[in-house]
């Protein structure tokens, strides 16, 4: 059966994922007995295994749980069943549901479904992980989806694509209250208002947040048409999140660590995500092998080992001077961005890569490790934009630092220079063929990743975001122009896209790897047209993207 054929046809039976289908050996007494809103999910393939997901609502009988079974079929009518099972969605998980369904064959596209007191969920696609030999190997890589700011046409190019499996590299959800980081347009024209209306805070409120996304009809679609594997970032918790505090919380809003539980434990319940040993809910770095072709590695740059951002008004003030900021903040050996727990992890996960033959090591992690520093604009240009009150103080600033050649992002590996030459020094020594993918910046990016010593380590490919506004937001110059002073201060910088919406589709080969970004027209139109922009590839034993 065609994969791509398949697909379609399930899109069009569903209706984005929301109708209820009346299928043969199921008699549909009772359609309100049960609701599946919030479509269906899969997750985090292995050759023989995969999660499945689901929510569902008991009605209007207020059950504190409902019983339910889950099949697994190579047909879509579900004539051959080969894994089935019983679960309960329960009140205290959000009457989320999650079934890990193993006994699975590799390389393998099967449909699955719920079914709760007669009636069937949606029907999904998913597909196991190959062994072996694997000539090629597809994925969409997706990030920064921001409901207020317009509509997930991305989501809907990505479900109807003809790809593996699709990795979020984190910022699947927004913390923030009505009105503010939203478009106007999607927000008010076209309703696309959050709920709750406040800022995120505790245990409901992320389980509302994340049910809200999940009704959007694009987002339901791409959850059905593939498997996910997906990693946090800062905005399903706070924004630009460390490990002990974050930039968008006080001391008025409760205690942090009971707030980053409570998003943690709404992850868990919402995604098709793995959940570890005995409910761990922390742990999200992980690894996946694509037969021998390539080891996925996800990292959590985020929460794990992060140390505190710095920030360049603060601690040059403090520092005394730019030069004492960069010997003893900037570039201290002792700031982490992994910790040392998850390095030594990757250590290991890299030379186990290696050992077994696997072509490329792949990273999925949520910022740029490439090298991007303050462009220098003209002032004469400069004076002709038109910023934002928001943009205003913070161009002036990074104009001011521009000259001393300072990065653009300390959020980034950038704010983290030491612990970037850590990782390089193992890609260099454990790596075969290595790959950063990124997202945090909603813009599309491609570098050479290359050391201290000016030695290629890797690359890296940045996608551009679902919905959240990029930099062209922020400082409207030409993108033409962008891009230029964006190399001109940034040698590692191949290619960027700064001003479109979008998601990257990484193809793996064993001769090759290439990424090219596709772009949606609009995100504030409810008719959008997509585009491919620029493809970029590595030879399997080069480490720099071909000129």
């Amino acid at each position: 059966m065609s994969t791509l054929l398949r697909r379609r046809s399930l899109l069009q039976a569903s209706g984005a994922s929301l109708g209820v289908l009346s299928l043969r050996g199921f008699a549909i007494d009772k359609p309100a007995a049960a609701h599946f809103t919030h479509g269906i999910a899969s997750g985090d393939p292995l050759s023989d295994r995969v999660i499945l997901w689901t929510r569902i609502l008991p009605g209007s009988g207020n059950a504190e749980a409902v019983p339910c079974s889950w099949q697994v079929a190579t047909d879509e009518t579900f004539d051959t069943v080969i894994a089935s099972g019983e679960a309960v969605a329960r009140a205290e998980r959000d009457f989320t549901v999650k079934v890990d369904a193993t006994g699975l064959a590799p390389a393998q596209s099967y449909c699955y479904r719920f079914i709760a007191n007669g009636v069937s969920s949606p029907v999904g696609c998913t597909r196991t992980l190959p062994v072996g030999p694997v000539s090629e190997f597809k994925m969409a890589v997706a990030s920064c989806s921001n409901y207020p700011q317009g509509f997930f046409h991305a989501y809907r190019d990505i479900a109807e694509s003809n790809v593996d499996v699709v990795l979020h590299l984190g910022d699947y959800i927004y913390e923030y209250p009505v009105g503010y980081y939203t478009n106007p347009v999607a927000e008010n024209q076209f309703g696309r208002k959050v709920e709750p209306e406040h800022e995120i805070l505790v245990l409901e409120d992320y389980r509302m947040r994340h049910g809200l996304y999940r009704t959007d009809p694009d987002l339901q679609a791409a959850h059905a048409a593939h498997p996910w594997i997906t990693v946090w970032d800062d905005h399903e918790m706070m924004n630009d999140t460390w490990r002990a505090g974050a930039e968008n919380h006080d001391e008025g809003e409760g205690d942090f660590f009971q707030r980053i539980h409570a998003a943690r434990q709404a992850y868990h319940e919402w995604m098709p995500i793995r959940t570890g040993p005995e409910g761990d809910q922390g742990v999200i770095y992980r690894a996946f092998q694509i037969g021998d072709l390539a080891d996925l590695i996800m990292l959590d740059t985020r929460l794990e080992g992060r140390d505190k951002q710095l920030d360049y008004a603060e601690d040059i003030e403090r520092a005394g001077s730019v030069e004492a900021f960069l010997k003893d903040d900037l570039y201290s050996p002792e700031r982490q961005m992994l910790g040392k727990e998850q390095e030594a992890w990757l250590q290991n996960e890299l030379q186990e890569s290696k050992a077994r033959g696997a072509t490329w090591q792949v990273l999925g992690q949520q910022v740029l490790m490439g090298k991007l520093n303050i462009p220098v604009i003209p002032p004469e240009e400069l004076a002709k934009l038109e910023l934002s009150e928001y943009a205003k103080p913070r161009v002036a600033e990074a104009q001011q630092l521009a000259p001393y050649g300072l990065p653009s992002n300390l959020d980034a590996w950038d704010g983290y220079p030491a612990a970037r030459e850590r990782l390089f020094a193992m890609l260099s020594a454990h790596a075969t063929n290595p790959i950063s993918l990124a997202g945090d910046t909603h813009n599309g990016w491609a570098f050479n990743l290359t050391n201290a010593q000016g030695e290629a380590v890797g690359v890296e490919w940045g996608t551009p975001g679902v919905s959240s506004p990029g930099l062209e937001n922020y400082v409207p110059l030409p993108p033409e122009q962008m891009q230029a002073l964006l190399k001109g201060s940034s040698p590692e910088l191949v290619a960027c896209d700064t001003s479109q919406r979008g998601w990257t589709q990484v193809t793996l080969t064993p001769e090759s790897a290439a990424a090219q970004w596709q772009f949606v027209s609009s995100v504030v139109e409810p008719v959008y047209t997509s585009q491919f922009g620029s493809k970029l590839a590595v030879q399997a034993g080069d480490r720099e993207l071909e000129a």
